[in-house]
Parts: C-alpha cells; sequence; structure tokens
C-alpha cells in the first residue's frame, strides 16, 4: 500500500485525531494508539488496522518509554490542548532534535496560536468561528450544524492526514521532518473555499437559505415522497431542468421561469405537491432512466444495496457483519487494504509494539512489573 513502512504513533483522542489515524492505518501506515493505564476501554470506534500500547504518563519511565516510540518512528500524532506535550518534556521541538526526520502533527480546535489556542470547543464552535455554520440552515431559521462533519473530519482528521502525507513527501526531497499545526476552525474554514471565493459571482448574495445552493433555490432541495422518505434534486444547469420537468411531467410554459427568485416559492409548492403524489422508489425509476440530478435519499441501511455502490463496491462488511465505507479514493496500483478486523483493545498489542521496538523481553518484563505499561490481550468490541 501507498503508506507502507510508515510507523505512527497515535496519542489517544476522539474523533478527529482517530479518523487521521485511521486514514493513515487504511492506506498502509503501521499506526500505533497510545493509551492511557488503568483505562478499560478506548471510545475510538475508528480504530481498524491500529495497534495499541499501554504506557502510564503518569510516571517519568513511561514518559520516557512515550520519547523513545516516538523518535524511533516517522509520525506522532498529538491531539492535545496546546501546552500538555510540552509539560511532560514530549513537545515537537524536543523531539525533532533527538529525530530530525520526525513529522509531528498537532491536531487541535484553534491552533497552537491565538488568544483561543487553550481553550476547549467542539465541531460546533469551531464551524462557527470558520464562518461557514453563518450560512447553515433554512431561511429564517437559526444555524445548524451538519453532525459533526465539518470540523471533526473534514476540517481536522482528512485535513490532518493531508498534512502529513504533504510531509512524509517533502522529506523524501530535504530529509528532514516538520511541525504541522491543524487547526480545525482553518481546516473546515479552508474546506469552506468556495463558498468564500464564489461571493463574486452572487452565488451567496442572499441571506441564509435563499441561495441557489443553501435550500433557498427549489430546484437544489429535497422532497417528501408518498412512502414518507425523500428525494434529492440537484438540477441546476437548464438541460437538468428541462430533464426534471420531464421526469414530473410538468410543462415549463405552464410554470415560472427557473431563475425568477421571487418566484421560488410557488415553484417549490408545485415541486413538493408532484414529488408527494408517489412514492421513493417510483420516483427512482423514472428518474433513473433521464440525467436529471436527482437521487433518492438513502438510509443507511439502503445505501449499500443500491446497484452503483455494489458495483463499485463502495461499502464492506468488518469481521462482525458491520457495514461501513470502503476507503476514498481508490488507487489504481497501491489501493487501500483496510483491516476487516475488530477495533483493538486498551493494550492489546504492547508487549508485541514493544518488540518491534527492539526491547528485549527483560526490559518489557520490568516495565510490566512497575506498572509502567498494560498488557491486555482481551479486546474491546465497539
Amino acid at each position: 500500500m501507498a503508506l507502507t513502512g510508515v510507523r505512527v504513533i497515535e496519542l489517544a483522542g476522539l474523533a478527529p485525531a482517530p479518523f487521521c489515524g485511521m486514514i493513515l492505518a487504511d492506506f498502509g501506515a503501521k499506526v500505533i494508539r497510545v493509551d492511557r493505564t488503568k483505562t478499560l476501554t478506548n471510545l475510538d470506534t475508528l480504530a481498524r488496522g491500529k495497534l495499541s500500547v499501554a504506557i502510564n504518563l503518569k510516571t517519568s519511565e513511561g514518559i520516557s518509554l512515550l520519547k523513545n516510540l516516538c523518535v524511533q518512528s516517522d509520525v506522532v500524532l498529538e491531539p492535545y490542548r496546546k501546552g500538555v506535550m510540552e509539560k511532560l518534556g514530549l513537545g515537537p521541538h524536543e523531539l525533532l532534535k533527538q529525530n530530525p526526520r520526525l513529522i509531528y502533527a498537532r491536531l487541535t480546535g484553534y491552533g497552537q496560536s491565538g488568544c483561543f489556542a487553550s481553550a476547549a470547543g467542539h465541531d460546533i464552535n469551531y464551524v462557527a468561528m470558520s464562518g461557514l455554520l453563518s450560512r447553515l440552515g433554512r431561511s429564517g431559521d437559526k444555524p445548524y450544524a451538519p453532525l459533526n462533519l465539518l470540523a471533526d473530519f473534514a476540517g481536522g482528521g482528512l485535513t490532518c492526514a493531508l498534512g502529513i502525507v504533504l510531509a512524509l513527501f517533502e522529506r523524501t526531497k530535504s530529509g528532514k521532518g516538520q511541525i504541522i499545526d491543524a487547526s480545525m476552525v482553518e481546516g473546515a474554514a479552508y474546506t469552506g473555499s468556495f463558498v468564500w471565493k464564489s461571493h463574486s459571482i452572487g452565488l451567496w448574495e442572499r441571506d441564509r437559505g435563499q441561495n441557489m445552493l443553501d435550500s433557498g433555490a427549489p430546484f437544489y432541495d429535497t422532497y417528501r415522497t408518498l412512502d414518507g422518505k425523500y428525494i434529492a434534486v440537484g438540477a441546476l444547469e437548464p438541460q437538468f431542468y428541462d430533464q426534471l420537468l420531464k421526469g414530473l411531467e410538468l410543462e415549463d410554459e405552464e410554470l415560472p421561469p427557473q431563475m425568477s427568485v421571487g418566484d421560488w416559492p410557488e415553484l417549490r409548492r408545485v415541486f413538493t405537491e408532484r414529488f408527494a403524489s408517489k412514492t421513493q422508489a417510483e420516483w427512482s425509476r423514472i428518474f433513473d432512466k433521464i440525467d436529471a440530478c436527482v437521487t433518492p435519499v438513502l438510509s443507511f441501511d439502503e445505501v449499500s444495496s443500491h446497484p452503483h455502490n455494489q458495483e463499485r463496491g463502495s461499502f464492506m462488511k468488518d469481521s462482525e457483519g458491520a457495514e461501513c465505507p470502503r476507503p476514498a479514493p481508490v488507487l489504481s496500483r497501491t489501493p487501500a487494504e483496510p483491516s476487516l478486523t475488530s477495533n483493538p483493545g486498551v493494550g492489546e498489542h504492547t508487549v508485541k509494539v514493544l518488540e518491534e521496538y527492539n526491547f528485549t523481553s527483560a526490559e518489557i518484563n520490568k516495565l510490566l512489573a512497575a506498572g509502567v505499561i498494560e498488557c491486555n490481550p482481551g479486546k474491546a468490541k465497539l
């Protein structure tokens, strides 16, 4: 796989960092999650393909051990608030002195500088600070956060993974590592670059929920069907809009012009009534035959059985039969080969990993006896 041979130390965290680590593991990196001792389970549901080492970081021996692992690795993935690692003597400048090739990725909400750098927050706060939250929501309604996707995963984990791969590539030329400051506020904002850059072409000149792509346009929205399901409509361009009307058996001459913003409420009323007259399956059979940018809104239970997703193998099952998306994108020569085994239990691979990092059996047994490390061979099923 593309990242085979890359060793990553992922300090246990929630959501963004585990997602970043899973991406790296899916594409071949050996990702070692460092858990705290005396913890029965880790709530990391994005742990496939990772190994777990349990270290007591409240001891000087544990800190020394973690430093040893970090300086022998290619990447350190750190999700703590600013200053935590420095207090442990494990900050990036300290580790880079010992391993100049190390890539030290710091994934936080607000970044490593600025007056909010040490503040707590969650996805909704970071999206709010990015400016994007102000644009999300129906007309006349309050802003809403689209799950915790924009900051935690798109602006956080995925952007951080990109930074790591970029740094690994640059290292092939310079031989040097570097520090990655991945801010979820900035990552989310960067993900929304199109929103920022398309003001000049009139896409966002009206208030929230009244524009072309934010549920303002009746031809870019979702509609409830006769059976209580939904259809997604994205018929922006005239040729697709014409096909939408064809599928709905509506005559263009009897309707207001597509781009007459003042008539959008009337168009929405007509589309709402028409979509409510048939089931989702009936509309799918109609629109599967024409190019109108109309698709069913699939539930998690339905998505893998859709013919298109089936043909591409877009979803997969793990060893316990649980379904999840296949890693993306698909590489033609070195595709991802994600692990299908259960998520690792806390400390499940402590001994195995230390042996790979050249610790002797005597050294490992001494650390175990002193409570510096734990080895729990049982798996935690999440």
